[in-house]
């Protein structure tokens, strides 16, 4: 690897040589061959991960005290987006790297020195612990409940929606540590086979257990868990979310350009319906490229999106669904009665991308934002 830092283009052509040279020792990540099995398919994705890094190429982009060498954010978008016309997967686990690590960086450097380096280097596996019964778009409501105790708290409640958590090592998770309401929310990371901590399955309408349900039970955190300041968890979720709805979007935008284009390939020139659809879907993907590119691009400079990030989202989900309807109609006997492990796999992702319009924040709720905050349209207009 150079010693200076390279350029996105740079960063992707070193990519781009080290796969040709490399890639046959890390067959189990490419995307034709993803396992059905959702814990098997995360855990082959590490073997690439881990690689990456021991390489060096994906330490750009990450701030040194954490392993990294330096440089900005756009720098793991491009690695992202070659691997993807390379044929690999995109970790999923770099889903949840890619939304909880800026933030640790910024707001919590001395517990991300600590802790952040084994899930960068895939080595480890972290989710998210933010959703509860009847706390989800609401988390100003959550209830899971953090209590002082000496030098940290005791942690009792439940959660939901946890993605990647049957094979999670770790959960960063929102508390209740002070008063009802956002201003007594606060973040910490605790260990998932910790005394006290039972993780569920959730099994999805596919077979696949892509979620799981947690159950704290007076489970101990020490003080040096917490992410960000007491109380402050609401902020530290908000900033966040930025990473999620903008990282996340780039991220699947490069994946969806690969599969619609094998989409394309597989049609014929007689078939002038499919043709125009996948040149809407194409038209859609633009849309989601440049507004998630913007930005990366933003939060890697360390500017705040704003509400313009609910854009992204909106974007996303209708290009996922649009992509994946096409992929499942090019061939729809296979879809629907193929036993084979890759027509388990796109039937899984075809249901996967039908909650698009809801995880993350509803569209619906998203189009609201939009509408208010950014076109500055009464309530009424809606």
């Amino acid at each position: 690897m150079a010693s200076t830092t390279p350029t996105p283009a740079e960063l992707q052509a070193e990519l781009h040589r080290w796969l040709e040279k490399n890639g046959h020792t890390l067959t189990s990540a490419l995307a034709a061959e993803a396992a059905y099995d959702f814990d098997t398919c995360v855990r082959d994705e590490l073997s690439l991960q881990q690689a990456l890094w021991d390489s060096g190429l994906s330490r750009w982009g990450w701030p040194e005290f954490v392993g990294g060498l330096g440089g900005s954010a756009v720098l793991r978008a491009a690695l992202y987006e070659q691997l993807c016309l390379d044929g690999y997967r995109i970790p999923h686990s770099a889903t949840t790297l890619e939304t909880l690590g800026p933030v640790m960086c910024k707001l919590a450097p001395e517990v991300a020195a600590t802790y952040l380096g084994p899930v960068l280097a895939g080595r480890e596996v972290w989710c998210q612990g933010f959703s509860e019964p009847e706390a989800g778009s609401d988390l100003a409501s959550l209830r899971c409940k953090a209590v002082a105790d000496g030098d940290g708290w005791r942690v009792t409640g439940q959660k939901l929606w946890s993605s990647v958590g049957t094979v999670a090592d770790r959960i960063a998770m929102l508390v209740r540590t002070g008063d009802a309401g956002h201003k007594g929310i606060s973040m910490l990371l605790m260990d998932m086979d910790a005394e006290g901590v039972d993780v569920r399955p959730t099994r999805a309408s596919t077979g696949r257990n892509e979620f799981t349900e947690e159950f704290f039970d007076d489970v101990y955190v020490g003080r040096d868990r917490l992410i960000g300041e007491l109380n402050r968890g609401w902020y530290v979720a908000m900033d966040l979310l930025q990473w999620e709805r903008g990282m996340y979007a780039w991220q699947e935008q490069a994946h969806l350009h690969v599969l619609l284009a094998d989409c394309a390939r597989r049609v014929a020139v007689s078939d002038h319906a499919t043709r125009e659809r996948i040149e809407e879907a194409w038209t859609m993907l633009t849309a989601l490229r440049a507004k998630s590119a913007a930005t990366v691009k933003q939060l890697a400079a360390g500017e705040t999106p704003g509400p313009g990030v609910s854009v992204d989202k909106i974007l996303l989900a209708q290009a996922m669904q649009m992509v994946h309807d096409i992929e499942r109609e090019i061939d729809p006997v296979a879809f629907a009665l193929d036993d084979a492990e890759r027509a388990e796999a796109v039937r899984a992702n075809w249901f996967y991308t039908r909650a698009a319009s809801i995880y993350g924040g509803a569209i619906d709720i998203q189009k609201g934002i939009v509408a208010e905050r950014v076109l500055g349209l009464p309530r009424s207009a809606r």
